[in-house]
């Protein structure tokens, strides 16, 4: 049953960062009404909500913890308002500034990167709290991103001395003699994903000079055998097309001082159907192992264009519909 309908309006003490939290020709509070499903005026910094009394309630609620990011210095953007009511709809008693001002590097460009769901936020404080983190999910939830995040900051806060990314070239099947160019150029098309993160968290000419310096290294998975990485920052992507011994191989190179960041989709597996995933395996193998940590993300952490949410959802849908056969009209 339909809660009544209710009037509430809201005062907000600073006129500057009303104008602010309206937006543009109040873009921001049409925005908030598209996602709260209220009817929202604004009078001078005075916000009139209108609508049901639970809708209200949440519109009210999403507005008052917006102005408070504003009344700290947070940079707030249209898409924080998605990630906000998001947030708030799973979790209501979350403080917003919790989440969102809680960066964890800030790039050269001078933007904070902070978590903007309560499962990225755990996922980075199991990052400094573990050595070993698995971060599983959907594409978009920022997995490997806050990954690089993480050893961008280890690294300038010289907590480690390097950086590692690896990632197992499945389509090339862990052979790229045939490629032309050296190792980086041979590697490249498979680790494009890091390097597009680290370019956007340090310039790109620095970035350059430390991976002359073997600071940042890249290297296909194939090529972690033998070693012991000490004082590092490893992060394995695409971990679901790794077997279960390139997995038991990865993790036993971490060596002194080190971290590892293992991340994957374990929808999007790409080997062959009589290989199991190792980042599948890893689940239930080291489920008791107590010094590691398993974060898994879902759709409501997909922090891309609002469009990928619902593809995850159909394709989920599909998914879980897969046994039913599909009829077609003639």
């Amino acid at each position: 049953m339909e809660s009544p309908e209710s009037i509430r309006q809201l005062s907000l003490a600073d006129n500057a960062l009303a104008s602010r939290l309206f937006g543009k020709g109040s873009e921001n509070i049409k925005k908030i009404e598209a996602l709260t499903g209220v009817k929202a005026d604004t009078r001078g910094s005075v916000v009139i909500l209108q609508g049901s009394e639970g809708k209200v309630a949440f519109a009210e609620r999403l507005l008052t913890e917006l102005y408070s990011l504003l009344e700290k210095g947070y940079p707030l953007t249209a898409q924080d308002l998605n990630y906000a009511a998001s947030i708030l709809s799973a979790n209501p008693e979350t403080e917003l500034s919790k989440i969102f001002m809680d960066a964890v590097y800030t790039s050269y460009k001078n933007k904070n990167i902070s978590p903007k769901s309560v499962m990225q936020k755990k996922y980075l404080d199991s990052i400094k709290k573990y050595d070993v983190v698995f971060g599983i999910g959907p594409a978009g939830t920022g997995k490997t991103y806050l990954a690089i995040a993480s050893a961008v900051a280890a690294l300038s806060a010289k907590e480690v001395d390097r950086i590692i990314l690896t990632r197992p070239a499945v389509e090339a099947g862990e052979k790229l003699g045939f490629l032309p160019g050296d190792l980086v150029a041979k590697v490249d098309p498979y680790l494009r994903p890091l390097f597009d993160a680290l370019n956007v968290m340090m310039d790109p000419e620095q970035v350059q000079r430390l991976m002359e310096r073997g600071t940042i290294e890249v290297a296909p998975l194939a090529f972690m055998r033998g070693r012991t990485l000490d004082d590092s920052f490893v992060i394995l992507d695409e971990a679901q097309n790794t077997t279960i011994e390139q997995m038991k191989m990865f993790l036993t190179r971490l060596g002194f001082g080190s971290k590892a960041v293992v991340t994957g989709d374990i929808t999007q597996i790409d080997l062959p159907l009589a290989k199991p995933s190792g980042l599948v395996a890893s689940q239930n193998i080291l489920r008791n192992v107590k010094s590691l940590c398993f974060i898994n993300f879902s759709d409501v952490d997909v922090v891309r264009h609002p469009l990928v949410q619902e593809v995850i959802k159909a394709f989920e849908k599909a998914e879980r519909r897969k046994a039913v056969p599909i009829i077609e009209e003639i």
